[in-house]
């Protein structure tokens, strides 16, 4: 499987980690550690990939983004 970009942040009004898939629109998932939150965005991605095939969707291809510190 294609190599997606992960963005995590942490959200403490909610005490969990949220992490998307900025190539896939509304690809999102959330845990309690940032072990859980990448496990679940991993399922995400499967399945939003999977649900847009099914639909005849196009599927993005993959970007590699670069962290920068400012």
């Amino acid at each position: 499987m294609a190599e997606y970009s992960i963005f995590m942040q942490y959200d403490p009004q909610d005490n969990i980690y949220v992490a998307s898939v900025p190539e896939l629109p509304g690809c999102m998932a959330h845990g309690e550690t940032k072990e859980e939150a990448l496990k679940e965005i991993e399922l995400a991605r499967e399945l939003w990939i999977e649900t847009a095939l099914e639909d005849g969707e196009t599927i993005p291809e993959p970007h590699l983004f670069n962290a920068m510190s400012v």
